[in-house]
């Protein structure tokens, strides 16, 4: 391993950023609860790693009360505008939603509500006792003061800054993004110099004192607004206005002895507990973690669960899914059935995209936990910032299609298909594993391997986090033609030859790849009271106690 995993016993956050961390735990030390900590957390993180989300994007949480044998839900993701129309789009001469620029930002951005919502339910169901502006005051100080850029930022998106790359875009066209993540030269801000987000700043300062209102009523989303809709945008100040986050119900299944719970739809959560679905008809401790057995009859059930999820998932709102059906044991034991040893099988060429996430997980010393995860899709999302906020917004709308014939065919207010994710493991009970992951379609594949990893071959935390990983899908070049098995250059070259003999079209990755997620873990000994947690050697991040 890279590093140890962390324990403690009086309480813990992990993400992917030290900084975001070490806010977290500077509350949970004030006597803050899990869900304050959480939150001081996703404002930190929201300042300090603008490549992968912003106060502009969504989040959505799983928080656990101690003595609830299930955890609360809660989705805080936009919908899309009311003047998002398939002939708006077509009135654009595009045939699909564009990645960057005023039409991909065509989702309300939830994340602040979601804050907002969570900060609720704390003061009224766990005794929260710390004030709002407290949980926003680091964000607050690193926008206003700046933080030093960090290695993984400087490689993953603001290298990317200068070039033509369409996978970014060529984010430099914005004005606003060029002056706030370039250099007065226009070179890219590089690691170790300082990024200073004075508009962000006063926006969170508002929402400091005021709260959600401050930026879906008020001056934030007039500003907001008024620019998109000047440039062909679909957001009106009447969608902020009216924008909720919702408490749902969350979906889960057995797995072995525990009960794995995640997000229900518009999320892939389904996808999630799919896999593991599948795997409940395995013997994994029969099948030797990291051997050509593991990685293909792994990649072998995501191609099942992902074509249940591609039929299926959008708002269920607008189209009734049917997951007692998708999730059902036998269901899970027919897709078991059909996977062979000795070959793979086809899937769709569904592509690994909208990776630029980040997850956060809290455990308190009351036994409160959270499981958090919060993006703007892309890098950098849609690359508009308008002018004055210090606010990127998420593209999380692109994944909309303009196909009348689509469940997920865009359509005004519709929440969109989302890859976000959150995950938590119950026994008798209560929590025993806080988990997730950024990564975009990665999110479901490595959420299966570290609950794999730490249920069934008895790894830590921070071990299960470090192995070698697989993604399953196309990566972001599209000029490739099928699906691949993705594998960091880790693997054996016995294991890869043995795949590509199963059939397996593979593609190795360097050796702690982040586009195999930054992912995060938490495991609590309900005999000891002690957390054991591991972050990611592939991000900036920590697990952090005390």
């Amino acid at each position: 391993m890279t590093r140890p995993t962390t324990l403690a016993m009086n309480g813990m956050v992990t993400s992917p950023h030290y900084l975001a961390s070490q806010s977290g735990l500077r509350i949970l030390r004030q006597g803050g609860n899990a869900v304050e900590a959480a939150i001081a957390a996703a404002a930190t993180v929201a300042v300090v790693y603008p490549q992968a989300n912003s106060i502009g994007g969504d989040n959505f949480w799983l928080i656990s009360r101690d003595g609830q044998p299930a955890p609360l839900a809660l989705n805080a993701s936009g919908r899309s505008g009311s003047k998002a129309t398939l002939a708006h789009y077509r009135e654009q001469g595009v045939s699909s939603i564009p990645a960057r620029g005023y039409l991909a930002a065509n989702t309300v951005p939830g994340a602040v509500s979601g804050w907002e919502a969570a900060y609720q339910h704390s003061i009224e169901k766990l005794d929260g006792r710390i004030a709002w502006s407290e949980l926003l005051e680091d964000a607050v100080g690193y926008a206003r003061n700046g933080v030093p850029v960090s290695s993984h930022q400087d490689l993953r998106g603001l290298v990317d800054f200068n070039t033509a790359d369409k996978s970014f875009g060529n984010l430099q066209r914005f004005p606003e993004m060029k002056r706030h993540f370039c250099k007065p030269d226009g070179s890219p801000l590089r690691a170790g110099d300082v990024m200073r987000l004075s508009d962000l700043s006063a926006t969170l300062e508002a929402i400091s004192r005021e709260g959600a209102k401050a930026f879906y009523k008020g001056d934030i989303a007039k500003t907001i607004t008024a620019e998109l809709l000047d440039n062909g945008g679909v957001l009106t100040r009447e969608d902020f206005a009216a924008h909720r986050a919702d408490w749902v119900d969350p979906i889960s299944v057995p797995y072995r002895d525990y009960t794995a719970f995640n997000l229900p739809p518009n999320t892939q959560g389904m996808a999630a507990l799919g896999i593991l679905n599948i795997l409940n008809n395995f013997d994994l401790t029969r099948i030797e973690d990291g051997s050509a057995g593991f990685y293909h009859l792994m990649a072998e059930a995501v191609k099942a669960a992902f074509a249940d999820r591609d039929e299926w998932l959008t708002d269920p709102t607008f189209v009734d899914i049917p997951l007692d059906r998708l999730l059902s044991k036998a269901h899970g034991k027919a897709q078991a059935d059909k996977i062979k040893q000795s070959t793979s099988a086809e899937s769709s060429a569904s592509v690994i995209r909208g990776g630029d996430t980040v997850w956060i997980g809290v455990v308190d010393k009351q036994g409160n936990s959270v499981s958090l995860i919060q993006s703007i899709c892309d890098g950098f999302g849609s690359g508009i910032m308008p002018a004055g906020t210090g606010v990127h917004l998420q593209n999380r709308g692109k994944y909309f299609v303009l196909d009348e014939t689509s469940a997920n065919r865009l359509q005004p207010r519709k929440r969109c298909f989302h890859t976000l994710i959150a995950g938590m493991l119950f026994k008798d009970g209560a929590p025993e594993l806080v988990y997730g992951t950024m990564g975009g379609e990665g999110q479901p594949q490595t959420q299966a391997a570290i609950v794999a990893r730490i249920i069934d071959y008895k790894m830590s935390p921070q071990q299960a986090i470090e192995a070698p990983r697989w993604l399953q899908g196309r990566m972001l070049d599209l000029s490739q033609p099928g699906t691949q098995l993705n594998l960091e250059g880790r693997v054996r070259d016995d294991v890869v030859l043995e795949l590509m003999r199963l059939g397996h079209r593979i593609n190795l990755t360097p050796d702690y790849s982040d586009i195999m997620g930054h992912a995060g873990a938490i495991v609590i000994d309900r005999k000891t009271g002690v957390m054991k947690g591991g972050a990611d050697p592939r991000g900036d991040g920590a697990a952090v106690g005390f």
